[in-house]
């Protein structure tokens, strides 16, 4: 009778793969990993929000006070936007922004959450 070879899977949880590709948390290269992922997420949720709204690039500028190509630059690419600008971005769409804020203290991470 011939044995079943069984082969086990090991599986990762997604900060333990991001911890072993990228870096693990509060290096530079994780943060700044992480920094821009979380841009790339807000252009997005622009975006959403937006098409939400039923509202086309042109006018959600409108209501904002600048261009349509403006409003494109922000959805695709959000790396170089004040936190003015997202503000009334959102402001301008009847959505209410969270920030998250993290304190750093004594080497530990104090998560907040900020209306």
């Amino acid at each position: 009778m011939a044995k079943r070879n069984k082969t086990m899977t090991a599986v990762y949880t997604l900060d333990q793969i991001k911890d072993e590709m990228i870096g693990e948390r509060g290096t530079t290269v994780r943060d700044d990993y992480e920094f821009e992922l979380s841009l790339e997420l807000l252009g997005e949720m622009i975006r959403e929000t937006r098409l939400k709204r039923k509202l086309t690039q042109e006018q959600l500028g409108q209501l904002v006070g600048v261009q349509k190509a403006q409003i494109s630059k922000l959805e695709k690419n959000a790396n170089n936007v004040t936190v003015d600008t997202i503000l009334r971005v959102f402001s301008a769409m009847s959505a209410r922004v969270n920030f998250r804020i993290e304190l750093l203290s004594k080497g530990k991470r104090t998560k907040m959450k900020t209306a």
